[in-house]
């Protein structure tokens, strides 16, 4: 799965968002906030704003606000309105894909994967990043070592030369 630019920026804004959830913050603290590019931000608040997720006040004292408590907003929705479903393969979502012999256990393993997908990414809120009390869960997840490891292709012939994958 790859988190676009946009999809990072939102994300971020939208907890800074919640971590202000007592006034309206401009679109210029937000960028400055989080160091992303204001012309950019400003493009993402008018699609968060269309999908429901920010309300906007302009004037003096205006702002962004979310639309609801941080609380109920979850990671996975955001990421669905700003890009569709979680897992697509060729355009497709997986259930709607036919596999032949022998290769139909890949659709298994393409729906086995959005349903771990979903399983973090609708258990975490924005209130729970902004907050800093992520589920016991994905703290565990990411407390392994090796999560915080890029695993990049090595061809069998590197691996039996360094008896190792990266």
């Amino acid at each position: 799965m790859r988190i676009s630019a946009k999809t990072d920026y939102a994300l971020r804004a939208l907890t800074q968002l919640a971590a202000h959830a007592d006034r309206p913050v401009s679109s210029e603290e937000l960028a400055q906030g989080q160091e992303i590019p204001h012309k950019f931000l400003e493009a993402i608040m008018a699609e968060l704003r269309r999908t429901g997720f920010i309300t906007s006040q302009r004037g003096t004292g205006g702002g962004h606000r979310l639309r609801l408590p941080a609380d109920q907003v979850v990671i996975a929705d955001v990421i669905r309105a700003l890009n569709g479903p979680l897992t697509v393969i060729r355009g497709e979502c997986p259930q709607d894909i036919e596999y032949g012999p022998p290769s139909e256990g890949l659709q298994i393993v393409w729906i086995a994967m959005r349903a771990t997908l979903r399983s973090i990414l609708e258990s975490v809120t924005l209130a729970d990043i902004a907050g800093g009390t992520l589920p016991g869960r994905i703290r565990e997840l990411a407390g392994d070592p090796d999560a915080w490891v890029t695993h990049w292709f090595q061809s069998p012939g590197q691996i039996q030369e360094t008896g190792r994958k990266v």
